[in-house]
Protein backbone atom coordinates (compact mmCIF):
# COMPACT_ATOMS: atom_id res chain seq x y z
CA UNK A 1 0.00 0.00 0.00
CA UNK A 2 3.10 2.22 0.33
CA UNK A 3 3.14 3.85 -3.34
CA UNK A 4 -0.24 2.92 -4.49
CA UNK A 5 -2.65 5.88 -3.94
CA UNK A 6 -6.34 4.98 -2.88
CA UNK A 7 -9.60 6.65 -2.59
CA UNK A 8 -10.60 8.85 0.52
CA UNK A 9 -12.84 5.75 1.59
CA UNK A 10 -9.97 3.45 1.55
CA UNK A 11 -7.38 5.30 3.52
CA UNK A 12 -9.66 6.21 6.49
CA UNK A 13 -9.97 2.52 6.90
CA UNK A 14 -6.81 0.98 6.08
CA UNK A 15 -4.09 3.32 7.51
CA UNK A 16 -3.22 1.21 10.09
CA UNK A 17 -0.45 0.07 11.96
CA UNK A 18 1.86 -2.97 11.88
CA UNK A 19 0.73 -6.07 13.33
CA UNK A 20 1.66 -7.17 16.43
CA UNK A 21 2.77 -11.13 16.61
CA UNK A 22 -0.34 -11.56 17.74
CA UNK A 23 -1.96 -10.88 14.17
CA UNK A 24 -4.58 -8.34 15.42
CA UNK A 25 -7.18 -7.46 12.71
CA UNK A 26 -8.22 -4.44 14.46
CA UNK A 27 -5.56 -2.06 16.14
CA UNK A 28 -5.03 -2.58 19.59
CA UNK A 29 -5.21 0.32 22.68
CA UNK A 30 -1.29 1.24 23.38
CA UNK A 31 -2.60 2.48 27.20
CA UNK A 32 1.22 2.91 27.97
CA UNK A 33 3.46 5.97 29.70
CA UNK A 34 6.53 5.40 28.39
CA UNK A 35 8.16 2.72 25.90
CA UNK A 36 11.37 0.57 26.88
CA UNK A 37 15.11 0.77 25.44
CA UNK A 38 17.07 -1.95 23.84
CA UNK A 39 20.25 -0.48 25.76
CA UNK A 40 22.54 2.29 26.14
CA UNK A 41 22.84 2.98 23.00
CA UNK A 42 19.85 2.68 21.53
CA UNK A 43 18.61 5.07 24.24
CA UNK A 44 20.99 8.12 23.60
CA UNK A 45 20.03 7.85 19.75
CA UNK A 46 16.33 7.88 20.64
CA UNK A 47 17.16 10.81 22.73
CA UNK A 48 19.15 12.73 20.29
CA UNK A 49 16.38 12.28 17.81
CA UNK A 50 18.60 9.93 15.29
CA UNK A 51 15.63 7.22 15.53
CA UNK A 52 12.21 8.11 14.60
CA UNK A 53 10.43 5.77 17.54
CA UNK A 54 8.07 6.34 20.67
CA UNK A 55 9.87 7.44 23.81
CA UNK A 56 7.11 8.66 25.85
CA UNK A 57 3.15 9.39 25.34
CA UNK A 58 3.87 12.78 26.14
CA UNK A 59 5.91 13.18 22.80
CA UNK A 60 3.81 10.22 20.45
CA UNK A 61 2.24 7.11 20.73
CA UNK A 62 1.23 4.23 18.51
CA UNK A 63 -2.57 5.11 18.82
CA UNK A 64 -1.88 8.94 18.59
CA UNK A 65 0.12 7.98 15.25
CA UNK A 66 -2.03 6.06 13.50
CA UNK A 67 -5.12 8.46 14.44
CA UNK A 68 -2.57 11.60 12.89
CA UNK A 69 -1.12 9.55 10.02
CA UNK A 70 -4.57 9.25 8.40
CA UNK A 71 -5.82 13.11 9.07
CA UNK A 72 -2.72 13.77 7.15
CA UNK A 73 -3.56 11.51 4.03
CA UNK A 74 -7.35 13.33 3.98
CA UNK A 75 -6.16 16.52 4.12
CA UNK A 76 -2.67 16.10 1.80
CA UNK A 77 -0.55 16.97 4.53
CA UNK A 78 3.22 16.47 5.47
CA UNK A 79 2.89 15.92 9.27
CA UNK A 80 0.79 16.40 12.19
CA UNK A 81 0.44 16.02 15.85
CA UNK A 82 -2.55 15.30 17.97
CA UNK A 83 -3.53 17.26 21.05
CA UNK A 84 -5.73 16.83 24.14
CA UNK A 85 -9.06 19.13 22.46
CA UNK A 86 -9.34 21.23 19.64
CA UNK A 87 -8.74 24.17 21.34
CA UNK A 88 -5.52 22.52 22.76
CA UNK A 89 -4.75 22.46 19.09
CA UNK A 90 -5.72 26.31 18.53
CA UNK A 91 -3.62 27.60 21.40
CA UNK A 92 -0.47 25.22 20.93
CA UNK A 93 -0.56 25.71 16.95
CA UNK A 94 -0.49 29.62 17.26
CA UNK A 95 2.05 29.58 20.85
CA UNK A 96 4.58 27.54 18.77
CA UNK A 97 4.54 30.21 15.88
CA UNK A 98 4.24 33.05 17.76
CA UNK A 99 6.82 35.94 19.90
CA UNK A 100 6.27 38.70 21.49
CA UNK A 101 5.89 41.79 19.13
CA UNK A 102 3.77 39.36 16.27
CA UNK A 103 0.79 40.52 14.95
CA UNK A 104 -2.13 37.80 13.80
CA UNK A 105 -4.83 38.69 11.07
CA UNK A 106 -7.75 36.74 11.50
CA UNK A 107 -11.57 36.54 10.12
CA UNK A 108 -13.78 38.48 12.98
CA UNK A 109 -16.41 35.38 12.96
CA UNK A 110 -14.46 32.52 15.10
CA UNK A 111 -14.93 30.33 17.93
CA UNK A 112 -15.89 31.98 21.04
CA UNK A 113 -12.80 30.99 22.58
CA UNK A 114 -10.35 31.38 20.04
CA UNK A 115 -11.55 35.50 19.93
CA UNK A 116 -10.76 34.94 23.75
CA UNK A 117 -7.37 33.96 23.59
CA UNK A 118 -6.83 36.62 21.48
CA UNK A 119 -8.66 39.47 22.55
CA UNK A 120 -7.61 38.24 26.30
CA UNK A 121 -4.34 36.55 26.68
CA UNK A 122 -2.00 36.73 23.34
CA UNK A 123 -2.22 40.68 24.39
CA UNK A 124 -0.43 40.25 27.54
CA UNK A 125 2.39 38.31 25.87
CA UNK A 126 3.03 41.55 23.03
CA UNK A 127 0.55 39.65 20.41
CA UNK A 128 -1.79 41.37 18.44
CA UNK A 129 -5.05 40.47 16.67
CA UNK A 130 -6.63 42.60 13.87
CA UNK A 131 -10.11 41.39 12.86
CA UNK A 132 -10.75 41.42 9.36
CA UNK A 133 -14.92 41.28 8.01
CA UNK A 134 -15.36 38.11 6.28
CA UNK A 135 -18.17 40.04 3.98
CA UNK A 136 -15.50 42.65 3.03
CA UNK A 137 -12.66 40.36 1.49
CA UNK A 138 -10.91 42.97 0.05
CA UNK A 139 -10.47 44.72 3.29
CA UNK A 140 -7.98 41.47 4.39
CA UNK A 141 -4.71 43.05 2.95
CA UNK A 142 -5.12 46.80 4.88
CA UNK A 143 -5.10 44.94 7.98
CA UNK A 144 -1.43 43.39 7.49
CA UNK A 145 1.47 45.09 8.75
CA UNK A 146 5.24 44.56 9.04
CA UNK A 147 4.98 42.53 11.93
CA UNK A 148 1.89 40.22 10.51
CA UNK A 149 3.22 36.54 11.46
CA UNK A 150 0.01 34.53 10.81
CA UNK A 151 -3.28 34.90 8.79
CA UNK A 152 -6.73 32.90 10.35
CA UNK A 153 -10.04 32.19 9.54
CA UNK A 154 -12.45 29.14 10.11
CA UNK A 155 -14.46 28.42 6.78
CA UNK A 156 -17.69 27.19 6.90
CA UNK A 157 -17.47 29.87 10.38
CA UNK A 158 -19.14 28.78 13.97
CA UNK A 159 -21.71 29.68 14.09
CA UNK A 160 -23.05 31.43 11.46
CA UNK A 161 -22.04 29.30 8.36
CA UNK A 162 -20.60 31.63 6.20
CA UNK A 163 -18.07 30.98 4.10
CA UNK A 164 -14.55 32.42 3.39
CA UNK A 165 -12.70 31.82 -0.02
CA UNK A 166 -9.51 30.05 0.68
CA UNK A 167 -8.18 30.13 -2.90
CA UNK A 168 -7.97 34.10 -1.87
CA UNK A 169 -6.77 33.57 1.17
CA UNK A 170 -3.83 31.19 -0.14
CA UNK A 171 -2.93 33.99 -2.89
CA UNK A 172 -2.67 36.89 -0.18
CA UNK A 173 -0.73 34.86 2.54
CA UNK A 174 1.94 33.61 -0.16
CA UNK A 175 2.24 37.41 -1.17
CA UNK A 176 2.41 38.82 1.92
CA UNK A 177 4.85 35.76 3.44
CA UNK A 178 2.37 34.82 5.65
CA UNK A 179 1.52 31.57 7.70
CA UNK A 180 -2.26 30.86 6.58
CA UNK A 181 -3.88 28.58 9.38
CA UNK A 182 -7.29 27.47 8.58
CA UNK A 183 -9.81 25.84 11.53
CA UNK A 184 -11.44 23.09 9.22
CA UNK A 185 -13.61 21.68 11.64
CA UNK A 186 -17.11 21.79 10.57
CA UNK A 187 -16.13 21.02 6.77
CA UNK A 188 -13.91 18.02 8.17
CA UNK A 189 -11.12 16.87 5.41
CA UNK A 190 -13.94 15.25 3.46
CA UNK A 191 -16.31 18.06 2.24
CA UNK A 192 -12.79 20.31 1.99
CA UNK A 193 -9.27 20.43 2.20
CA UNK A 194 -7.63 23.85 2.61
CA UNK A 195 -4.08 22.76 1.56
CA UNK A 196 -4.84 22.29 -1.88
CA UNK A 197 -5.52 26.35 -1.67
CA UNK A 198 -2.75 26.98 -0.23
CA UNK A 199 -2.91 26.71 3.56
CA UNK A 200 -0.35 26.08 5.64
CA UNK A 201 -1.53 24.36 8.82
CA UNK A 202 -5.23 22.77 9.39
CA UNK A 203 -6.37 22.59 12.82
CA UNK A 204 -9.55 20.15 13.70
CA UNK A 205 -11.75 19.70 16.89
CA UNK A 206 -11.78 16.24 16.32
CA UNK A 207 -14.46 16.03 18.92
CA UNK A 208 -16.75 17.25 17.06
CA UNK A 209 -17.26 15.44 13.52
CA UNK A 210 -14.68 13.39 13.39
CA UNK A 211 -15.49 11.69 16.73
CA UNK A 212 -19.47 12.08 15.45
CA UNK A 213 -20.82 10.60 18.70
CA UNK A 214 -19.96 13.03 21.61
CA UNK A 215 -18.00 10.25 23.31
CA UNK A 216 -14.06 11.88 23.60
CA UNK A 217 -12.62 15.01 23.65
CA UNK A 218 -9.40 15.55 20.91
CA UNK A 219 -8.01 17.85 18.15
CA UNK A 220 -5.44 17.60 15.50
CA UNK A 221 -2.65 20.56 13.55
CA UNK A 222 -1.51 18.70 10.27
CA UNK A 223 0.14 20.95 7.37
CA UNK A 224 4.07 21.51 6.33
CA UNK A 225 6.48 19.12 8.21
CA UNK A 226 8.36 22.12 9.37
CA UNK A 227 6.12 24.25 11.16
CA UNK A 228 4.40 20.91 12.60
CA UNK A 229 7.76 20.14 14.07
CA UNK A 230 7.71 23.58 15.75
CA UNK A 231 4.29 22.85 17.12
CA UNK A 232 5.67 19.66 18.05
CA UNK A 233 8.37 20.33 20.11
CA UNK A 234 6.39 23.32 21.62
CA UNK A 235 3.82 20.68 22.67
CA UNK A 236 6.18 17.85 24.14
CA UNK A 237 7.13 20.05 26.67
CA UNK A 238 3.61 22.14 27.36
CA UNK A 239 1.89 18.60 27.47
CA UNK A 240 -1.65 19.03 25.59
CA UNK A 241 -0.96 15.68 23.70
CA UNK A 242 -4.00 13.68 23.24
CA UNK A 243 -4.50 10.46 25.56
CA UNK A 244 -4.03 7.19 23.50
CA UNK A 245 -7.16 5.77 24.46
CA UNK A 246 -9.07 8.92 22.92
CA UNK A 247 -6.90 8.46 19.71
CA UNK A 248 -8.04 4.61 19.37
CA UNK A 249 -11.87 5.96 18.95
CA UNK A 250 -11.13 8.95 16.97
CA UNK A 251 -9.10 6.81 14.22
CA UNK A 252 -11.83 4.09 14.52
CA UNK A 253 -14.36 6.99 14.13
CA UNK A 254 -12.64 8.24 10.75
CA UNK A 255 -13.10 4.95 9.67
CA UNK A 256 -17.40 6.18 8.77
CA UNK A 257 -16.74 10.00 8.93
CA UNK A 258 -17.46 10.08 4.78
CA UNK A 259 -20.10 7.79 5.07
CA UNK A 260 -21.74 9.76 8.12
CA UNK A 261 -21.35 13.08 6.31
CA UNK A 262 -22.92 12.01 3.30
CA UNK A 263 -26.15 11.40 5.72
CA UNK A 264 -25.32 14.20 7.77
CA UNK A 265 -25.44 16.98 4.58
CA UNK A 266 -28.13 15.33 3.15
CA UNK A 267 -30.20 15.63 6.12
CA UNK A 268 -29.07 19.60 6.85
CA UNK A 269 -30.18 20.61 2.92
CA UNK A 270 -33.73 19.00 3.37
CA UNK A 271 -33.68 21.08 7.45
CA UNK A 272 -32.63 24.23 5.56
CA UNK A 273 -34.57 23.89 3.31
CA UNK A 274 -37.76 23.29 5.24
CA UNK A 275 -36.29 26.42 8.05
CA UNK A 276 -35.99 28.61 4.58
CA UNK A 277 -40.36 28.47 4.04
CA UNK A 278 -40.97 28.66 7.22
CA UNK A 279 -42.89 31.69 8.32
CA UNK A 280 -41.15 32.24 11.27
CA UNK A 281 -37.86 32.11 10.58
CA UNK A 282 -36.68 35.18 8.82
CA UNK A 283 -33.08 33.72 7.02
CA UNK A 284 -31.31 30.83 6.45
CA UNK A 285 -27.79 29.96 5.90
CA UNK A 286 -26.51 26.71 4.76
CA UNK A 287 -23.53 26.89 2.32
CA UNK A 288 -25.35 24.65 -0.10
CA UNK A 289 -28.71 26.52 -0.87
CA UNK A 290 -28.77 29.07 -3.44
CA UNK A 291 -29.48 31.63 -0.97
CA UNK A 292 -26.24 31.75 0.99
CA UNK A 293 -23.85 35.02 0.00
CA UNK A 294 -21.13 32.96 -0.08
CA UNK A 295 -22.79 30.12 -2.12
CA UNK A 296 -20.52 30.00 -5.33
CA UNK A 297 -17.66 29.88 -3.20
CA UNK A 298 -18.85 26.80 -0.92
CA UNK A 299 -19.44 25.10 -4.36
CA UNK A 300 -16.08 25.99 -5.65
CA UNK A 301 -14.20 24.55 -2.58
CA UNK A 302 -16.58 21.93 -0.63
CA UNK A 303 -18.17 18.78 -1.66
CA UNK A 304 -21.53 19.58 0.03
CA UNK A 305 -22.37 21.44 2.58
CA UNK A 306 -22.08 19.99 6.07
CA UNK A 307 -24.26 19.74 8.91
CA UNK A 308 -24.92 22.67 10.42
CA UNK A 309 -27.26 25.25 9.67
CA UNK A 310 -28.30 28.83 11.01
CA UNK A 311 -31.44 30.14 11.48
CA UNK A 312 -33.04 33.55 12.49
CA UNK A 313 -36.13 33.08 14.21
CA UNK A 314 -37.94 36.04 14.27
CA UNK A 315 -38.92 37.50 17.54
CA UNK A 316 -34.96 37.87 18.84
CA UNK A 317 -33.99 37.00 22.11
CA UNK A 318 -37.31 36.04 23.83
CA UNK A 319 -38.22 33.83 21.35
CA UNK A 320 -34.95 32.40 20.75
CA UNK A 321 -35.05 30.90 24.12
CA UNK A 322 -38.79 30.19 24.24
CA UNK A 323 -37.88 28.02 20.87
CA UNK A 324 -35.33 26.25 22.85
CA UNK A 325 -37.81 25.49 25.30
CA UNK A 326 -40.38 23.82 23.46
CA UNK A 327 -37.65 21.26 21.96
CA UNK A 328 -38.88 17.72 22.57
CA UNK A 329 -36.59 15.04 20.30
CA UNK A 330 -33.00 17.20 19.87
CA UNK A 331 -30.65 17.95 22.55
CA UNK A 332 -29.77 21.17 24.21
CA UNK A 333 -25.73 20.80 24.56
CA UNK A 334 -23.14 23.44 23.22
CA UNK A 335 -21.21 20.44 21.47
CA UNK A 336 -21.61 19.61 17.57
CA UNK A 337 -21.20 17.31 14.85
CA UNK A 338 -22.84 14.33 17.00
CA UNK A 339 -25.46 11.51 15.81
CA UNK A 340 -27.84 13.50 17.57
CA UNK A 341 -29.36 16.36 16.06
CA UNK A 342 -28.22 19.33 19.06
CA UNK A 343 -29.61 22.95 18.83
CA UNK A 344 -28.15 25.91 20.47
CA UNK A 345 -29.01 29.63 20.48
CA UNK A 346 -25.92 31.46 21.03
CA UNK A 347 -27.10 35.26 22.03
CA UNK A 348 -28.22 33.58 24.99
CA UNK A 349 -25.90 30.79 25.50
CA UNK A 350 -22.14 30.51 24.26
CA UNK A 351 -21.70 34.39 23.16
CA UNK A 352 -24.27 35.74 25.81
CA UNK A 353 -20.99 37.54 26.98
CA UNK A 354 -20.16 39.90 24.34
CA UNK A 355 -22.49 43.09 23.50
CA UNK A 356 -24.85 43.03 20.92
CA UNK A 357 -22.60 45.38 18.41
CA UNK A 358 -19.83 42.84 19.07
CA UNK A 359 -22.07 39.81 18.09
CA UNK A 360 -23.43 41.71 14.86
CA UNK A 361 -20.21 42.05 13.65
CA UNK A 362 -19.62 38.55 13.17
CA UNK A 363 -23.33 37.97 12.08
CA UNK A 364 -24.90 36.66 15.48
CA UNK A 365 -28.29 38.15 15.74
CA UNK A 366 -30.26 37.66 18.95
CA UNK A 367 -32.60 35.56 17.03
CA UNK A 368 -29.98 33.63 15.47
CA UNK A 369 -30.61 29.49 15.98
CA UNK A 370 -27.47 27.15 15.24
CA UNK A 371 -28.64 23.64 14.02
CA UNK A 372 -26.18 20.41 14.69
CA UNK A 373 -28.50 18.35 12.06
CA UNK A 374 -27.86 14.55 13.18
CA UNK A 375 -28.88 11.14 11.41
CA UNK A 376 -32.19 10.58 12.99
CA UNK A 377 -35.15 10.33 10.35
CA UNK A 378 -34.72 13.79 9.00
CA UNK A 379 -38.70 13.88 9.33
CA UNK A 380 -38.37 13.48 12.99
CA UNK A 381 -36.07 16.65 12.58
CA UNK A 382 -38.07 18.71 10.86
CA UNK A 383 -41.17 18.00 13.00
CA UNK A 384 -39.52 18.64 16.14
CA UNK A 385 -38.18 22.10 14.80
CA UNK A 386 -41.53 23.02 13.73
CA UNK A 387 -43.57 22.41 16.51
CA UNK A 388 -40.96 24.39 18.45
CA UNK A 389 -41.40 27.21 15.83
CA UNK A 390 -45.29 27.10 15.86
Amino acid sequence: MNEQEFGFETEAIRTQLDRTQYLEHSVPLYLTSSFVFEDAEDMRASFADEKDRNIYSRYSNPNNNEFVEKVCKMEGAESGFAFASGMAAVYSTLAALLQSGDHIVSAGSVFGATHSLFINYFPKWGIETTYFDIDKPETIESCIKPNTKILFAESPTNPAVDIIDLELLGAIAKKHNLILIIDNCFATPYLQQPIKWGTHLVVHSATKLMDGQGRVLGGVTVGSAELIQKIYLFSRLTGPSLSPFNAWVLSKSLETLSIRLDRHCENALKVAEFLEQHPNVNKVKYPFLKSHPQYAIAQKQMKAGGNIVAFEIKGGLEAGRAFLDKIKLCSLSPNLGDTRTIVTHPASTTHSKLSVDERLKVSITDGLVRVSVGLETVADVIADLEQALS
